[in-house]
C-alpha cells in the first residue's frame, strides 16, 4: 500500500514514539492488567471466607438449638479465630458472652464483649455488646461504667432499650425521679411490638408510675 508524504511522516513519528515510549506504556498496561487481577483474586478470596464463614454460623445456631455447649464453644471460637474481621465472629461473640453470663462467668462474658466493640463490627450488633456489658455492669454495682458505656451513640432503634437500662442504674442510685423519667421515656421510643415493653411498664409501676414524674415536674400541682 502507498503512502503520501503526510502518511509516511505520520508513521515515522509513531514508530518513533513508539521506540522511545513502547516499554513503558507495555509496563502501564500490564500493571493495569495486574492489578485489576489481584483485585478480582482478593474479592474472590474475601467472598469464600464470607461463606465459609456463614456456613459455620449456621451450624452455631443449629447448636445453639440443641444446646450442644461443647459443639457451640467450638464453632464460636473457629469463627472469631478464623474470621475475626466478619460480623459472624462478632455474633459468634455473642453466643460465647451470653453462655458465660448464664454460667456466672462475668469475665469471659465481658471479654467476648469487648472483642466486638474493639473490632470493626456493625454499629447495630455493638450496640447489642454495649447493653449487655452495661447489664454486667449492673450486677457488679459499676454505676459508673455502666452509664459511660450508655451515654456513646446508639443507633436510633436502641434508644428505648438505653433508657430503660438508664432507669435501671438510677433505681439502684436512689435516683427515683431520674429513675421514672426514664421508664416513661423508654416507653415512648419502643415500638408497640417490643416485647421489652411490659416488663418496663412493671417497673415504671412499681415506681409510682408516670403520674408521680409529672407531680415531681409541676410542684404546685399539690397545692391545689
Amino acid at each position: 500500500m502507498a503512502y503520501d508524504l503526510q502518511e509516511q511522516e505520520q508513521l515515522d513519528l509513531i514508530k518513533s514514539w513508539w521506540k522511545q515510549n513502547g516499554t513503558m506504556v507495555t509496563t502501564v498496561v500490564a500493571a493495569g492488567v495486574l492489578a485489576y487481577a489481584a483485585w478480582v483474586g482478593w474479592n474472590g478470596y474475601q467472598n469464600n471466607k464470607a461463606v465459609e464463614a456463614s456456613k459455620l454460623y449456621d451450624e452455631l445456631q443449629v447448636q445453639v438449638q440443641t444446646k450442644d455447649a461443647a459443639k457451640i464453644q467450638a464453632s464460636a471460637s473457629a469463627l472469631r479465630e478464623r474470621f475475626p474481621s466478619t460480623s459472624y465472629a462478632s455474633l459468634a461473640a455473642l453466643v460465647l458472652a451470653k453462655n458465660a453470663f448464664e454460667a456466672g462467668d462475668l469475665k469471659t462474658a465481658k471479654s467476648q464483649l469487648n472483642f466486638i466493640l474493639d473490632g470493626g463490627s456493625k454499629s447495630e450488633i455493638k450496640a447489642v455488646a454495649k447493653l449487655r456489658l452495661a447489664t454486667i455492669a449492673l450486677d457488679e454495682k459499676a454505676n459508673d461504667e455502666g452509664l459511660k458505656l450508655l451515654s456513646g451513640e446508639f443507633p436510633a432503634e436502641f434508644a428505648g432499650d438505653v433508657a430503660d437500662r438508664k432507669a435501671d442504674f438510677y433505681v439502684v442510685q436512689n435516683k427515683l425521679t431520674e429513675a421514672r423519667a426514664e421508664y416513661a421515656n423508654a416507653l415512648k421510643l419502643m415500638e408497640e411490638t417490643n416485647p421489652g415493653r411490659q416488663l418496663v411498664q412493671i417497673k415504671l409501676d412499681a415506681l409510682g408510675g408516670a403520674v408521680a414524674v409529672a407531680a415531681k415536674e409541676v410542684p404546685h400541682a399539690e397545692k391545689k
